[in-house]
């Protein structure tokens, strides 16, 4: 059976759905652990998470999206035996680096738990992360596959399964752990999310032998003689992305344990700092990654895309690529934006039952819309075999982040404030040199036009809430009239979209509701 390709922005609409659909269960998840564990439950939570997300990053050594790279050229070329080629190496380089550093996790707990964590209930928690290491490596070697040939349908539905099971598996196991205590909780939500990843990699595997066009299994070992080549062409991409990967999460690791530190230095006690840190990580951050469904999207199909168009040597169709993208990418961002800045307060008291973290995405919002557009620049440097900048780019900005952290979060005067104040730094920063980069080695630009749209979209929506929140919210504040405000500032929105012609006559057409019969 043969592969659907779809067009990329079909492809994207896929992902977005799945996406959106993933969002929505997703915020239910954080509501029912947040409201089960409370702040400090969330704390152990995201405290633990970015230790399996550097794990992931070295067990994956930059491997799906070399993949996606690679299969695309080589479907392009209709060269099925690279192909198989291609995903041969895979297996085998992530069987033996997700048994390794699977075991390296289950090791190193303690330690990681009790000196950089600064927190042994934390210990629990990692352990039963543990397994997640292998079945995400392995799921992400058929993603890649499915990116690569531009099919993006089997990944869509994983992600939807993954995380509807991973919410069901929630709600039982953190009521069954919680009697025993907060550590025994975060160990049943990290325990829901093998669930659902063992799901999700259960559904993928059917799909790729049910549609596959190459067979992996015959002829395994005999596959891997002659591919000197390919391994070269593979790693070019893996090792450089893998760099940049490893500096984001081994920065996403370091974070917790230096704003723990940072924060007892100023003279915050361990649990407050916990609370603190659950309230910007666990509650704050999350509700400003909503959008991103949109913008990874994007810079999943991204990939391949362009991957394809520059084998073509089509700069030009490059450039208006990623100029597509970034458009869409802001005009997604936008309205979730000016929603979090006027009624952060209101959405956090009726998703978590509090509104602590109100101050956070006030300040964070604006800067995140930068944050949307960087996904797909990044992608885009991927696409183009320039990773080793974007590498570049990413130790720069943490480096700065950093230093901005510590020496922020360590005076009592800014506290968590300061922690913030860090993220937005390397927000700004990152984006601004992958903009740099990509004008500097394509001659990237975002058209003056673009740039007057975006601000007459931003500022007039915002002004217009402005007065709604002022004329409405204020005097009937219910849950009612908060959501009766909000679609009518998505109505004038959309409009404000459609009269400004952010998507064009060509890009509707390439949306499958649109296409003729």
């Amino acid at each position: 059976m043969s592969l659907s390709k779809q067009s990329f922005l079909h492809g994207t609409l896929l992902l977005i759905m799945a996406g959106m659909i993933t969002r929505l269960l997703g915020f239910v998840n954080r509501i029912v652990t947040a409201r089960l564990m409370g702040e400090e439950g969330v704390g152990l939570y995201m405290m633990a998470m970015p230790s399996l997300f550097l794990i992931i990053t070295l067990t994956q050594i930059g491997l799906p999206i070399a993949i996606s790279k690679r299969v695309a050229e080589a479907n392009a070329q209709n060269d099925h035996k690279k192909i198989k080629q291609i995903i041969t190496i895979a297996i085998i380089i992530i069987t033996c680096t997700s048994i390794f550093f699977t075991i390296c996790m289950i090791v190193c707990a303690p330690i990681i738990a009790k000196v950089f964590l600064t927190d042994d209930r934390t210990l629990l928690p990692l352990y039963a992360i543990s397994p997640t290491i292998t079945i995400i490596a392995f799921a992400s070697i058929i993603k890649g596959y499915f990116q690569g040939m531009q099919n993006m349908k089997p990944q869509s539905i994983a992600i939807v399964i993954e995380q509807f099971i991973r919410i069901t598996a929630v709600f039982i196991l953190v009521y069954i752990f919680i009697p025993h205590g907060i550590d025994y909780a975060a160990m049943g939500a990290m325990l829901s999310i093998v669930i659902g990843e063992i799901a999700a990699l259960v559904y993928l595997t059917h799909k790729f032998k049910q549609q596959k066009v190459i067979s992996v299994r015959k002829n395994f070992f005999t596959t891997i003689k002659g591919t000197k080549k390919v391994r070269k062409e593979m790693f070019s991409i893996a090792l450089p992305n893998t760099g940049g990967r490893l500096i984001n999460s081994f920065g996403a690791f370091l974070e917790p344990i230096l704003v723990s530190h940072s924060l007892q230095i100023a003279g915050i006690h361990v649990h407050r700092a916990t609370s603190q840190y659950g309230e910007l990580t666990g509650y704050a951050i999350p509700l400003l990654h909503l959008p991103t469904f949109i913008t990874n999207s994007l810079s999943i199909a991204l990939v391949p895309s362009i991957s394809e168009l520059a084998a073509k040597k089509n700069k030009r169709a490059v450039q208006h690529r990623i100029q597509q993208a970034v458009r869409i990418s802001f005009a997604s961002g936008a309205l979730a934006t000016i929603v979090f800045i006027l009624f952060s307060h209101t959405i956090l008291t009726y998703m978590y039952g509090t509104s602590n973290a109100s101050k956070y995405v006030v300040f964070l919002a604006p800067f995140f819309l930068l944050m949307y557009i960087q996904a797909p620049l990044q992608s885009a440097l991927f696409a183009l075999d320039l990773a080793k900048y974007a590498m570049w780019n990413s130790f720069i900005a943490t480096f700065v982040k950093f230093s901005v952290l510590f020496i922020l979060a360590s005076n009592p005067t800014f506290g968590m404030m300061g922690v913030a104040i860090a993220m937005s730094t390397g927000i700004v920063l990152i984006t601004s040199l992958h903009i740099y980069i990509l004008h500097k080695k394509v001659r990237f630009t975002i058209p003056m036009i673009d740039c007057i749209k975006m601000i007459i979209l931003f500022s007039t929506t915002l002004y217009i809430g402005l007065h709604l929140k002022r004329s409405i919210l204020y005097t009937a504040n219910t849950f009612v009239y908060f959501l009766f405000l909000l679609t009518i500032l998505t109505i004038i929105y959309i409009v404000l979209l459609i009269l400004l012609r952010f998507i064009t006559k060509e890009e509707w057409k390439q949306i499958p509701l649109f296409q003729h019969k």
